[in-house]
């Protein structure tokens, strides 16, 4: 189980990383790729630290649901 969080950890601070160098670049997909890196960053944080890979289905779609949403709204606006 200890090995499961030492490598999600390791991913999100490999993911932290790539974003921090998108920052710093200039063209037009900057925010695309950085709203789809920081999903990623936020699913992992909530599987694995929180531990909703245990919770009820239900629970795992609204939240990857709300995500989406939220992202897509940033994104547009």
């Amino acid at each position: 189980m200890e090995w499961t969080f030492n490598i999600t950890w390791l991913v999100l601070i490999v993911l932290t990383i790539i974003s921090a160098v998108f920052a710093n670049l200039d063209f037009a997909y900057v925010a695309i790729i950085i709203l789809g890196l920081s999903f990623l960053k936020f699913i992992g944080v909530a599987f694995f630290f929180m531990e909703l890979k245990k919770a009820n289905v239900f629970w795992r779609v609204l939240l990857v649901a709300f995500l989406g949403l939220l992202l897509t709204v940033v994104w547009a606006v």
